[in-house]
């Protein structure tokens, strides 16, 4: 039985409010139905683990049955029973050795926490270790299999793999947890770090921080709710970190004053005032997960922190503040160009381009790598600098001269300092490419640094190198080659936009205005992207005074803009339009025909054509959206684009549009879909497609089809889902495995982390883990900039850099891999058995034309009323 749930997750971009920015809507509701308890789900979660654990087992009998034997240790017989590193050694000669053993051992730990696999001591923790010895527990597991059960034995094997490697890590990460800090591995910390750096309450802590606190953080659990933790007036001993689950906060006289959920911490007042608890917290539910840090702990990390801190002063005032580094952070930090004994907490933006620069090392063509701390600093300098302040503060370190000194030691020092800032601004301009030229102040800058530049010979040959460099590079990654010569100092040689591609909207331009009057006619106007309300109602010459403007959705739920808001029609959501009117005539306003979507799905045309074209043309023009979007982009929309001038969030938010647009649109034509039979292959059809985007690394569109398909409406067409086959409602529901938002959606971070570029991520969450550091960190402490949360928001940023740092190439036809294990196809049908019209409608242009001009209906109520019409 495939057990149902219903998620929404939907971003709704919205910047024409001048109130503070936040993505809003990002949930997940399971269905309010008797079925879809946490008790059912529980069972119904155990009972796919044992169905696994027969299907791993039974390999293991028919292929190692030797490994299943008595064994003799310390005078002891232990009989029939497996060891530790044999049972890790088997699992990845299975995988045919594309699991570590890190992620062997998480599968085995999924056995042990099930109690299916069994210490001899009955020790909690799986041990990769030949004097470690497990066994499976006396259940009977019948390894009858009829003919038919055989031919299908070694699907089942590897969807049981799947789905023990997606819970292996989560199980891994527990037991690292239950261990003694003294016991845990090198390993071991970095497993808890990462984990760390998704979490709610460490959002605020430096990277020396969560690293200490890795090495001591202990693993409590409680089973049962109301058990109380501790009392109001108890005596402080520990800070907690709500890891699964949620609490009651109490206290004498107010009762429930608040409650605590997964990522929230509470205890930390105490331990550092040295006082009784201030209240009494109890647990609101059963099986509820903590991390712990014990005082002497908390008081020593905090210690170490003001050991290793270094605060530099001008007239009596701190300009700048650096924490010591060690070895291991350095390596993280810095990569191959980085030197620096000291990372950068926070300082003055003056001070902190100045230890910057000191940190830029230089050979003899000035091409070594420049420390990530730099590429940090110029992501994010908008928010404390200004590209203007920054172009003239680079040009006083350009010409600055040093007071002290031989005229040989002053000229070798000029010379280095103008060799750092040529290198730092060849960074920038790689980093920002041609959205720099909407920047005038910046463009003048380049323009005078490139003359004076050209005029010093070691300069110039210096300069050019890397500019050469940087082309090949490019070149390498399938950038369109420049047809037309350039000058060899040309900052910007090689980011022509490639023809034929989306191209990006750029601050300067001009984009359609379609405005709607209540009568349903519009007025169409060229405007700038950045057009605030006034000045659309300013071009509306015919509109006499006294009228508004107005944005309605296709629900008809209004929203009256304000006169200052701008970018309103880049920012509109999905099936939104504008509509001008006066005030009496708002709630008269009704919506657009083509706002309430399609009448008639579009069945027959997707009958036509194949799923694997379908999923390779939604990914290639995916990928012209995410890459005619800038990582700057998110720093704007996250920090409030108005805080931004000559700036825009147009790509972003055209791309974040798309992800609605492709969820609803599996809503609607399953929906749309009245006859079963019909309705069941298009359901399939979908599936099929995800698995594709799934294979091609679009993660975006993959999730989106998987948000539609978990949908409400889709999720209660029983009748529908019984026709499914069941291959494909089992690789369905490892899918939606993904899906879970548990600890910070662990489980799609864990399936992202295996994949390398190039990929399409999904953006929504990077938008929300930015929303989440802006939010947790002030941009100032004591008025200087907060470095360590420009870091996390560089860093942030760079995911996306990462992502496009390959060519993408989509494949027309991908290769045989779980797509045809999991789907078998309707046997092949001749050519000429092809109408001319099947034929037209399969070739590549109307596959493109059809998945850029989706049709959708996007009010989830008639789409609710739709479903329970086509199936009662």
């Amino acid at each position: 039985m495939h057990l149902f749930r219903s998620y929404t997750y939907q971003v709704y971009p919205d910047r024409c409010s001048m109130e503070k920015q936040t993505i809003r809507g990002i949930s997940w509701t399971p269905l309010p139905d008797t079925v879809d308890t946490q008790d059912t789900m529980k069972q119904f979660l155990s009972d796919r683990i044992m169905k696994a654990a027969k299907a791993l087992y039974s390999a293991l009998i028919e292929r190692s049955p030797g490994l299943i034997r008595d064994r003799k240790h310390h005078l002891r017989t232990h009989r029939l029973c497996c060891s530790g590193k044999e049972l890790v050694d088997w699992l990845i000669r299975l995988n045919e050795g594309s699991q570590s053993r890190s992620q062997a051992v998480g599968i085995w730990q999924v056995l042990v926490d099930e109690g299916i696999l069994i210490h001899v001591k009955q020790e909690l923790n799986f041990q990769d270790r030949d004097t470690q010895f497990y066994r499976f527990t006396d259940m009977e597991f019948d390894l009858s299999q009829s003919a038919e059960e055989k031919d299908s034995k070694e699907e089942e094997l590897q969807e049981s793999l799947s789905l023990l490697g997606q819970m292996g890590p989560d199980a891994l990460l527990t037991m690292i947890l239950r261990k003694p800090p003294n016991q845990r591995s090198a390993e071991d910390l970095e497993v808890i770090y990462e984990e760390l750096m998704h979490i709610k309450a460490a959002a605020h802590l430096s990277t020396s921080v969560r690293k200490e606190l890795a090495a001591v953080v202990a693993f409590e659990s409680h089973n049962k709710a109301g058990t109380v933790l501790f009392s109001q007036g108890d005596k402080g001993t520990s800070w907690y970190i709500i890891w699964k689950g949620s609490v009651n906060v109490i206290t004498h006289g107010k009762g429930l004053v608040t409650t605590l959920h997964e990522g929230e911490d509470f205890g930390q007042l105490a331990l550092v005032n040295d006082a009784p608890r201030a209240a009494t917290i109890i647990m609101r539910e059963d099986n509820c997960h903590f991390l712990r840090v014990d005082k002497q702990d908390f008081i020593r990390i905090l210690k170490d922190v003001e050991a290793n801190t270094v605060r530099l002063e001008e007239h009596g005032k701190a300009v700048l503040v650096l924490e010591k580094s060690s070895g291991l952070e350095l390596t993280n930090q810095s990569g191959a160009g980085g030197s620096s004994k000291y990372t950068v907490m926070s300082g003055t933006p003056e001070k902190i381009l100045e230890h910057l620069l000191d940190t830029v090392k230089l050979d003899t063509n000035g091409s070594e790598p420049i420390d990530p701390s730099v590429s940090d600093f110029l992501l994010t300098h908008q928010v404390f600098i200004p590209s203007t302040q920054l172009c003239t503060a680079l040009l006083n370190h350009y010409y600055a001269e040093p007071s002290e000194g031989s005229e040989l030691e002053k000229a070798a020092y000029a010379l280095n300092t103008k060799q750092k800032i040529v290198k730092l601004v060849v960074q920038w301009v790689s980093l920002y490419g041609l959205s720099l030229t909407d920047n005038p102040s910046v463009v003048a800058f380049l323009e005078s640094l490139r003359k004076v530049v050209a005029s010093e010979s070691r300069l110039y040959a210096m300069l050019r190198e890397q500019l050469k460099e940087r082309r090949k590079k490019m070149l390498d990654n399938c950038h369109q080659p420049c047809v037309k010569q350039h000058d060899e100092l040309d900052w910007f040689l090689g980011y022509e936009s490639p023809v034929g591609k989306c191209r990006a909207i750029k601050v300067n331009d001009k984009v359609l205005h379609e405005i709607f009057r209540p009568d349903h006619t519009f007025v169409c106007l060229m405007l700038p992207v950045n057009s605030s309300v006034r000045d659309i109602m300013e071009a509306m010459t015919s509109s006499s005074g006294g009228n508004i403007l107005v944005k309605m959705n296709s629900s008809g739920d209004r929203e009256q803009l304000k006169l200052e808001a701008r970018a309103v029609s880049t920012s509109l959501g999905l099936n939104e339009r504008l509509f001008l009117c006066s005030a009496s005539q708002v709630d008269k306003l009704t919506p657009l025909k083509e706002q309430l979507g399609p009448e008639l799905n579009s069945m027959d045309t997707l009958e036509q054509m194949c799923a694997k074209d379908i999923a390779s043309q939604l990914t290639s023009y995916d990928w012209e959206l995410f890459t005619a979007m800038h990582e700057t982009e998110l720093l704007y929309y996250v920090f409030g684009r108005d805080k931004f001038p000559n700036t825009t969030t147009a790509n972003l938010e055209r791309f974040m549009r798309r992800f609605n647009e492709v969820q609803y649109w599996v809503v609607t034509e399953l929906c749309l879909c009245v006859e079963l039979a019909k309705r069941a292959a298009l359901l399939k059809k979908f599936i099929k497609i995800a698995t594709v985007l799934k294979e091609q690394k679009n993660v975006n569109s993959f999730l989106a089809v998987m948000f539609g398909l978990t949908n409400s409406a889709v999720t209660r067409l029983y009748k529908t889902w019984e026709r499914v086959p069941n291959k494909t409602r089992r690789i369905f529901t490892t899918y939606e495995r993904i899906l879970d938002p548990a600890r910070n959606h662990r489980a799609y971070r864990l399936a992202v982390a295996k994949l390398s570029p190039p990929y399409i991520p999904f953006m929504p969450l990077i938008l929300k883990d930015m929303t989440f550091i802006h939010e947790g960190n002030k941009n100032y402490t004591n008025t200087l900039v907060n470095f360590e949360k420009m870091r996390m928001i560089a860093r942030t940023m760079k995911i996306v850099t990462d992502c496009r740092s390959q060519p993408y190439s989509v494949p027309s036809s991908p290769q045989k891999g779980l797509t045809e294990r999991m789907f078998l196809d309707t046997p092949a049908i001749r050519l000429s058995t092809y109408s001319d019209q099947s034929l037209t409608l399969r070739s590549t242009s109307n596959i493109r034309h059809y998945v850029q001009n989706l049709k959708v209906i996007d009010n989830q109520r008639k789409l609710t009323q739709m479903s329970r019409d086509i199936e009662h």
